[in-house]
């Protein structure tokens, strides 16, 4: 529709035109273009692991995973390009993406450089046979821990960026435990049974604790903190600079030897001074092994 391609009953439809039952779409196909070819772009990478088949990024917030409308250049792809990584095919602009994190979440996701391995992940991932963890400030107290979040997720009906729970969505599960309580929020370790666009994110502003900093599911934020703990609310609002979310484990068997592997990553610099103000009386600077992330 961006493109102007796109006529619902004879009229040309702007992006965000919704659709009632019985109106005529008609899509006018561009000519065939030549795929987008992939500029490498001299991003600094973490790499915590790499051979001939996979290799496992630790990867910034900030950083979009793979080239799409508006991010055509600088993301993980290109850098991984500009390293001389080898990638597998994939779909077109995604070579080697097995999985995703979005832009602003950091931590680890692994990328595979065969097309057997990117199958052989694939088909593990569907499987859930990929394990992943996350480790996520979120504003309250869970009632109880652990907790299972289990509601289907689909995009807005008016805002397409976004994603909500709805009865017509995918299924999706995310299993929450406690890992340290604060005065105003909790460190939750979410793990993934489901894969869904910003599943964590919505679920928990689903669940009445959206993710701190987050800025599209925040659901008021610092604002829902009352009481003698709102100052701190809003310390801890100034000192997360985007969503306290992180791929902090992930494991999986190796595609091509079977292996069993394990790795983790520890809290991230830009978030040590919200943890920081929380935990208050570790000094110099609490992590996840210290409040006991990577044993639970």
């Amino acid at each position: 529709m961006a493109d102007k391609a796109v006529d619902v009953d004879g009229k040309t439809a702007r992006a965000s035109r919704l659709l009632a039952r019985g109106e005529r779409v008609t899509v006018r196909l561009p000519d065939h273009e030549p795929p987008r070819t992939l500029t490498p772009s001299h991003i600094p990478l973490t790499v915590v692991h790499e051979d001939e088949h996979i290799a496992v990024i630790d990867k910034p917030a900030g950083l979009v995973v793979h080239p799409a409308p508006g991010h055509w250049e600088g993301t993980l792809v290109n850098a991984l390009v500009a390293r001389g990584t080898t990638l597998s095919g994939g779909a077109e602009g995604r070579p080697g993406i097995v999985h995703r994190l979005d832009r602003d979440t950091s931590g680890l996701m692994v990328v595979a450089k065969t097309d057997l391995a990117h199958r052989r992940l694939g088909a593990a991932l569907a499987a859930r046979h990929v394990h992943r963890a996350y480790a996520v400030l979120a504003w309250g107290h869970l009632d109880e821990s652990p907790t299972v979040i289990e509601a289907p997720l689909g995009r807005h009906a008016a805002d397409r960026k976004r994603m909500t729970v709805r009865a017509d969505g995918r299924p999706a599960r995310t299993d929450l435990r406690r890992v340290a309580r604060f005065e105003v929020c909790d460190l939750l370790r979410a793990e993934l049974h489901t894969g869904r666009t910003h599943q964590i994110r919505v679920h928990l502003q689903h669940a009445g604790h959206p993710v701190v900093g987050d800025p599209v599911y925040a659901a008021g934020g610092s604002r829902r903190i009352t009481g003698p703990g709102r100052g701190r609310a809003e310390q801890l609002e100034r000192l997360t600079p985007r969503q306290a979310l992180h791929a902090a484990e992930l494991s999986f068997r190796h595609p091509g030897t079977g292996q069993a592997l394990r790795f983790t990553s520890e809290w991230p610099s830009d978030l040590v001074p919200a943890l920081q103000l929380l935990a208050g009386h570790v000094a110099p600077a609490p992590g996840l092994a210290y409040f006991g992330f990577f044993g639970t």
